[in-house]
């Protein structure tokens, strides 16, 4: 059993972790009657904090926004991986927030714990950012989006393809995706009627959120993968399968996810699958992996060129032989 004040600790922690919470399932969680959620509700907003309740059968309680923001409970992974983001945006990653950045690390590493601060100050001093060179988008989209995919709220925007073709489109969105030089949104396209990737700076302005809708089951179980294929192989005109001898962790290691998809197979060997535009360049860019693999998958043409590219190599190799 908790005390009261580390209950009501407890209980703004639970608000924190999801949207809606019946009131069964708080008290549940907290070892009290109902009765005991309602007096530590109404606790919670005598200091301040907006819980608003919705009677019924489905209804509960939820930690809504308020005239001002209440204090928030952070653990210590949490907090670190708050400085560190904030460390991160004020390098310019995400656009606009640079200077807030900085005024809001300043006011959370005052606050942190001694072991606390040592540990992002580690984390620092063994960082430096050359800077990813990938487009920038502005953070009010991505708060915007972020809002959309926790609450399940439609979203409307105007994207632009690659092709430079530009439409409306309305979508539900599910997950952003961060592939470390980009932001990719995964969301079902309502006017097309299949699941989509969108890249969140082709995206003109802030997305307008619609409706509340029913989360409708995934594309795929490994989002990352799913984007990863999709950002990777899909696009392009060549598809290429390659059965790899190394382990799949190690060759990911090597090979980022925007480039292409790499599946294990068994412990000794994986499959990486990855794409192009144009099959002349692909025998000089599977060079650089430096694994034996083998073709599972390829184009007409691709296994030509590669005998070809190695039979010069081999030419070259002896010719050049004291």
């Amino acid at each position: 059993m908790y005390g009261t004040s580390e209950r009501l600790l407890r209980l703004l922690s639970l608000l924190q972790t999801r949207r809606d919470w019946p009131g069964p399932d708080l008290a549940g969680r907290l070892g009290v009657d109902v009765r005991t959620v309602r007096r530590d509700v109404e606790r919670l907003r005598g200091l301040g904090y907006p819980v608003h309740a919705t009677p019924g059968v489905a209804g509960g309680y939820r930690l809504g926004a308020g005239a001002a923001l209440p204090p928030l409970l952070l653990d210590d992974d949490e907090a670190v991986a708050v400085a560190v983001g904030l460390r991160t945006a004020a390098n310019g990653t995400v656009s606009g927030i640079e200077e807030t950045s900085v005024r809001a690390l300043a006011k959370l590493e005052q606050v942190l714990p001694a072991r606390l601060r040592h540990r992002v100050s580690a984390l620092q001093s063994a960082t430096l950012a050359l800077g990813s060179g990938g487009p920038v988008v502005a953070a009010e989209v991505l708060t915007v989006i972020a809002a959309a995919c926790r609450d399940h709220e439609r979203l409307r925007f105007t994207y632009g393809t690659h092709t430079g073709e530009v439409a409306e489109r309305s979508v539900e969105p599910l997950r952003m995706v961060h592939t470390g030089r980009r932001w990719y949104l995964v969301a079902y396209d309502l006017n097309r009627e299949d699941w989509r990737t969108f890249r969140l700076d082709r995206v003109d302005g802030v997305p307008v959120p619609g409706f509340r809708f029913t989360p409708r089951e995934p594309p795929a179980a490994d989002l990352a993968a799913y984007v990863s294929r999709a950002i990777s192989a899909a696009p392009y005109a060549h598809q290429v399968v390659l059965r790899v001898s190394v382990p799949a962790a190690e060759l990911a290691e090597r090979v980022p996810p925007t480039v292409g998809v790499v599946e294990p197979v068994d412990e000794h060997s994986c499959r990486f699958r990855t794409g192009a535009h144009e099959l002349d360049g692909m025998p000089f860019y599977l060079a650089q992996l430096e694994y034996e693999f083998v073709v599972e998958q390829a184009p007409p043409g691709l296994v030509e060129r590669l005998a070809r590219v190695a039979e010069r190599f081999s030419r070259a190799a002896a010719g050049s032989r004291p």
